[in-house]
């Protein structure tokens, strides 16, 4: 097996998640970190040499090296956006990770830096875009599209033909129906259950949950 030399880009908790999987599960050999020299405040991470991102290209050759970008949710997923864009104008290749332990059944065109953790079932006819993050155990049902820049987080069940567009969040154990459209910049809470269309840059959290008035203990279950 070839081995091909990664830098990630990010040095938080999910740059080093994202090291982790890399390391385990597939042909790449972690290299180094990297972010605006602003960020820098170890030289070392996850016993790796952090190098400013304004001048990364010049360590790690874009001929030579892949990359990948590693960061979060943050300001609904436009950070990652912004450097996923940067990386590409360096002319590096942004490879995808797809765990070993997804099941992962479309045979359609899939982009590139998209991180899809394990347990997650993709169906068939499922197509998807680049530089979003499948978090554990979601259920991306068939002909589902998603856009860019999304983050899904765990447990969300995703019904056949719906749409996801660019830049979305979508909570822990939400749930969608079949057939609908969550426009781009919906942020839809944990637990949410959405059963008709979002508009644009819209926010749907779940009904709060009821204390009751009473200890647990008086209770009989």
């Amino acid at each position: 097996m070839k081995i091909t030399n990664l830098v990630i880009i990010g040095n938080t908790s999910n740059a080093r998640i994202a090291h982790f999987y890399f390391s385990s599960d597939t042909k790449y050999n972690v290299v180094a970190f990297s972010v605006d020299e602003k960020y820098i405040n170890e030289k070392q991470f996850c016993n790796l040499p952090v190098v400013a991102f304004e001048n990364v290209h010049k360590f790690y050759p874009p001929s030579d090296y892949n990359a990948f970008v590693a960061i979060g949710y943050k300001d609904m997923n436009n950070l990652r956006k912004k450097m996923y864009l940067l990386t590409k104008e360096k002319g590096y290749y942004l490879p995808n990770y797809i765990s070993s332990k997804c099941t992962f059944l479309t045979n359609e065109k899939i982009g590139d830096n998209n991180f899809i953790l394990e347990d997650n079932t993709i169906q068939p006819f499922v197509t998807i875009g680049s530089n979003n993050v499948l978090w554990s155990g979601n259920h991306i049902g068939h002909d589902v599209s998603i856009k860019d820049n999304c983050f899904i987080s765990s447990h969300v069940v995703i019904s056949g033909f719906t749409s996801i567009e660019d830049n979305c969040f979508l909570g822990v154990n939400s749930t969608f129906r079949d057939a609908i459209t969550i426009r781009e910049y919906s942020l839809i809470g944990a637990g949410a259950s959405i059963m008709r269309s979002t508009e644009k840059d819209s926010v749907y959290l779940a009904p709060k949950p009821v204390k009751l008035d009473k200890k647990s203990k008086s209770l009989k279950i």
